[in-house]
C-alpha cells in the first residue's frame, strides 16, 4: 500500500491588482514583471466588468520590457512595458491616460522616483515626467494627419471628422453641443468605413473659449469613457489646424485646454511636432483577486 503524503497542497496564487485613474479614465493594474500571467481577452473583460468584476476602461499589464516579446527591442530605452488592453480584451497600441497611471504605479511600487521615466508601449517609447505636485506630463510623440477623413452620423446629423493618428486612430468631429453625440455606448457609424480598417476612437468636440475645448469620446473597444489622453491630443491638434495654427510654421508652441467628462488635460504641441499632455494620475486601491473567481482551484 502506498504511503500517503502529508505535504501541504500549494494554493493557487491570487492575482494581485491595483486600481487607478487619470481624469476618471480608470484602469485595473496588473503587476507582472516577469510576464508570467496569461491575460486572455476573456479574463481582461471579466476584470473590467463593472458589475461582476473590478471595473475599468482597460487593463495596464505591467511587464519588464526584456520579458515581453513585443517590447524586447525597446528594453535598452525603457525598463518597463505597458501591455495595454481595452475593456473588451482587445490589444491597443497606446493609451495616454494609461501611461500617466502606469508611471504613477511605478512610483507607487518604488520602481522609480519623481522625475523622468521612460515607458515602452506598442506606440513606441514615451517619456514621462512625474512632478512633485501630482501632475504627470507625457511626451506623446507626433501627430500624423492622414488626408482621408470620414463623415460621422448620429441621430440624423452628420459632421466631417478629421483623421488624426496618435499611435492609435482618431476621428475628430466639431459639433455645436456635446449632446449631439448621443449615446456613445455603441460606436457611431461613419463612412467610408475602410478609412479605419481596425476601428477608431471618435471624439465630438465643442468650443469653450480661446484655445479651450470640451470633448466626449467613444473609445474603440471600451464604449464612452470619462477621458481619453490620446483623444485629447488628437482634439488639440485638430482644433489648432481648424484655427489656422501650426507650430511647425509659426515656430511657437501652442497649448489647448481640453475638458473631458472626468476633468481637464493640458495639451501642448511644439514646433518640432512633439506633443505633451499634462494631467493627474491617481492610485486608489490595491488588493488580490480570489482564485475561485478566476475559475482556478484555491
Amino acid at each position: 500500500m502506498g504511503r500517503v503524503s502529508t505535504a501541504p497542497i500549494a494554493a493557487t496564487p491570487r492575482l494581485a491588482f491595483l486600481k487607478g485613474h487619470g481624469t476618471e479614465n480608470d484602469f485595473v493594474i496588473v503587476p507582472d514583471p516577469d510576464n508570467a500571467t496569461e491575460l486572455s481577452a476573456a479574463l481582461v473583460a471579466r476584470l473590467c466588468d463593472r458589475r461582476a468584476g473590478i471595473g475599468g476602461d482597460g487593463v495596464l499589464h505591467v511587464v519588464r520590457s526584456a520579458a515581453h516579446p513585443e517590447a524586447r527591442h525597446m528594453a535598452d530605452e525603457a525598463e518597463w512595458f505597458m501591455d495595454y488592453r481595452n475593456a473588451d480584451g482587445s490589444v491597443a497600441e497606446m493609451c495616454g491616460n494609461g501611461v500617466r497611471v502606469f508611471a504613477r504605479y511605478l512610483e507607487h511600487a518604488g520602481h522609480v522616483t519623481a522625475g523622468d521615466v521612460a515607458v515602452a508601449t506598442r506606440g513606441g517609447v514615451k517619456q514621462v515626467h512625474l512632478a512633485k505636485n501630482g501632475d504627470v506630463t507625457v511626451s506623446m510623440g507626433r501627430a500624423v494627419l492622414p488626408p482621408d477623413g470620414v463623415t460621422v452620423t448620429v441621430d440624423g446629423r452628420s459632421w466631417p471628422a478629421r483623421n488624426v493618428n496618435m499611435g492609435n486612430p482618431h476621428a475628430v468631429a466639431f459639433v455645436e453641443d456635446l449632446s449631439h453625440a448621443g449615446d456613445l455606448s455603441a460606436e457611431p457609424p461613419y463612412s467610408p468605413e475602410d478609412v479605419y480598417p481596425d476601428g477608431v476612437n471618435i471624439e465630438f468636440v465643442t468650443d469653450r473659449g480661446p484655445r479651450h475645448v470640451a470633448m466626449r469620446v467613444h473609445e474603440r473597444g471600451a464604449a464612452e469613457t470619462r477621458s481619453c489622453g490620446t483623444g485629447a491630443c488628437a482634439v488639440a491638434v485638430a482644433a489648432a489646424r481648424r484655427d489656422g495654427v501650426d507650430p511647425a510654421e509659426t515656430g511657437t508652441p501652442v497649448t489647448y485646454t481640453v475638458d473631458v467628462l472626468g476633468g481637464t488635460l493640458t495639451i501642448t504641441e511644439h514646433p518640432d511636432g512633439e506633443i505633451e499632455m499634462t494631467g493627474p494620475a491617481v492610485i486608489v486601491a490595491e488588493g488580490t483577486v480570489e482564485p475561485s473567481w478566476l475559475g482556478t482551484p484555491a
